[in-house]
């Protein structure tokens, strides 16, 4: 087990395959930062599937890792998906691949993902009124869209939940009817706090609608248990609706943070490790693959990483905040959610 400073072990990679997406949503890749001049990494920058696999099975042979998200950017811009997700299902221990999705190309890929070994996707939808998802999404993309791609994978025989992120004074008057829709779908909702992620959200925290306001909110007109967490370090508080199966699930990382049980690590697009959603800086895993490290070697490297982390940013937010200090932050497009 690879233990960091802070006693933390590490659990879970996620990988992002590319930093484009088919959106720009106003809290993570916004239209006027991301526009058509943009640069986005070059094809020669992004780890090719083979790097991503050979990574991988030193993370999952070296550290006993079973669980791999796909994130972006939008992983579905990546080209020819499915075989990274088939070779990522056949390194032995492996036995949970999942993905974060916008949902709107799953009509398309979803029967093929699941073939290729792909268990499970967390479709992001943060209205059901068409004019103001078209906002958030800053594309204009109906719900109907997003809508097609969970039934999509719903029937190919993936896991679904839903990602809502919840901004106060843009769409929080729509936790209720998200939660109701979803409820009735038999799909797990998770709410969100809007988090500091990156440098272009515009985030503060008067802007965040917090997990006692979103609890306040559900239980005047959905009553509902608190549930146990489905496995050590789960970020989610889980709740289930009584008299029902039927659960949503709130990460309030903002307001409940859980720095000190998190067990996860980000490998970028471009093949840097990052320790932390919130990190400034990470490590470059792409030179010593490039230069024909051996396993032995990478996982001395990767040992290294995480044995120095000593991450808790959401810990020390408001410290920082009242001592005046700033810090350049990667983008979620980068490294995913």
């Amino acid at each position: 087990m690879l233990i960091d400073k802070l006693d933390r072990n590490l659990r879970d990679l996620r990988i992002s395959v590319t930093d484009k997406c088919n959106l720009r949503c106003t809290y993570c890749m916004p239209a006027e930062i991301f526009g058509p001049g943009y640069a986005f990494l070059p094809k020669d920058q992004l780890l090719s599937f083979e790097e991503i696999e050979k990574l991988a099975s030193v993370f999952a042979k070296a550290f006993g890792i079973q669980k791999f998200r796909l994130t972006g950017g939008e992983p579905l811009m990546r080209k020819d998906l499915p075989q990274l997700v088939e070779k990522l299902s056949s390194i032995p221990g492996v036995d949970d691949i999942a993905m974060t999705t916008n949902g709107i190309l799953l009509p398309r890929y979803a029967k093929e993902l699941k073939s290729a070994g792909l268990r499970r996707v967390s479709i992001s939808l943060d209205s059901l009124d068409d004019e103001l998802f078209g906002k958030i999404n800053g594309r204009g993309i109906k719900v109907d869209q997003v809508l097609k791609g969970i039934d999509a994978a719903a029937e190919a025989g993936l896991k679904v939940k839903i990602n809502m992120v919840v901004q106060k004074g843009v769409n929080d008057h729509h936790v209720i009817p998200m939660a109701k829709f979803f409820k009735e779908k038999g799909h797990a909702l998770r709410f969100i706090e809007f988090m500091d992620v990156g440098n272009t959200n515009q985030w503060n925290m008067d802007t965040v609608y917090t997990k006692k306001d979103i609890l306040r909110d559900i239980a005047e007109v959905l009553p509902f248990q608190p549930a146990p967490p489905n496995y050590p370090g789960e970020v989610a508080k889980r709740y289930v609706y009584e008299g029902s199966e039927s659960e949503f699930g709130i990460i309030s990382s903002v307001t409940d943070a859980f720095c000190s049980s998190c067990n996860r690590a980000r490998l970028s697009a471009e093949g840097k490790l990052y320790t932390c959603l919130f990190s400034s800086a990470g490590h470059n895993l792409k030179e010593p693959l490039r230069a024909g490290k051996t396993d032995d070697e990478l996982e001395s490297i990767i040992t290294g990483i995480w044995n120095a982390r000593d991450d808790r940013y959401s810990e020390t937010r408001d410290e920082l905040k009242s001592s005046g200090t700033s810090r350049k932050k990667v983008e979620m497009s980068h490294i995913g959610g």
